[in-house]
């Protein structure tokens, strides 16, 4: 398995070799060697399992957990396909406002590691899309938030032939700079603290050296 560093602070793409054969092929999404290597510890204590299906065209998010408690997310697509985007809304954070995508299928396989704080989108590229999620805490309705993905200011990569297909809530939801206005935001601060609380003393010292760490 080989680990990329995002453009956002502490997010990584991960890539397994796929093994195939006359059967099929065998893969593993989430290897703990590869991760440690990348982030210098574990991946978190996972409190919950989800499991999304999409049509093309419907884009979720861009969608956060209040911090604290803040949540953590490991995230990969076993069918269908879909633009993964993970936005820094952290006040404070180096990379704030910036923005990556990754590519899933179930061709590279590839998985991304959202931390603490961070904004996460998708958008489906073909019907019966599948996301699997492994997330560090337990569903709590009045925690999860939301942004506009269509904020102008973020500039998401939204396909520009396509009439995104969005819930009610994230229809609505507001922008950047508004939420940071209603202080909804996380703090990158705070959000450092929650991550070491959760891995341990090195998570902080790993955000600061993370470009040093990786191949």
């Amino acid at each position: 398995m080989t680990s990329r560093p995002l453009s956002v602070r502490g997010a990584f793409e991960f890539t397994p070799k796929v093994f195939p054969d006359d059967r099929g092929a065998f893969l593993s999404p989430y290897q703990e060697p590869a991760f440690v290597a990348a982030l210098g510890h574990r991946l978190f204590p996972v409190a919950q399992t989800n499991h999304s299906r999409s049509r093309r065209n419907v884009v979720r998010g861009l969608h956060f957990t209040l911090t604290p408690p803040g949540c953590a997310k490991y995230v990969y697509c076993p069918q269908g396909s879909a633009l993964d985007i993970v936005v820094d809304i952290r006040v404070g954070s180096p990379t704030y406002g910036q923005w990556d995508a990754v590519l899933l299928d179930p061709e590279d396989f590839r998985a991304v590691y959202l931390p603490v704080g961070v904004g996460h989108a998708f958008i489906g590229l073909h019907d019966d899309t599948l996301m699997s999620y492994m997330i560090s805490g337990s569903y709590v309705p009045e925690h999860e938030l939301a942004l506009s993905v269509l904020d102008p200011a973020l500039h998401l990569p939204i396909p520009g032939d396509i009439e995104p297909i969005l819930s009610d809530r994230d229809r609505v939801a507001p922008s950047l700079s508004e939420a940071k206005e209603l202080g909804i935001l996380p703090r990158y601060s705070n959000c450092l603290a929650l991550e070491e609380q959760m891995y341990g003393r090195d998570a902080q010292r790993t955000d600061i050296d993370s470009d040093r760490r990786l191949p």
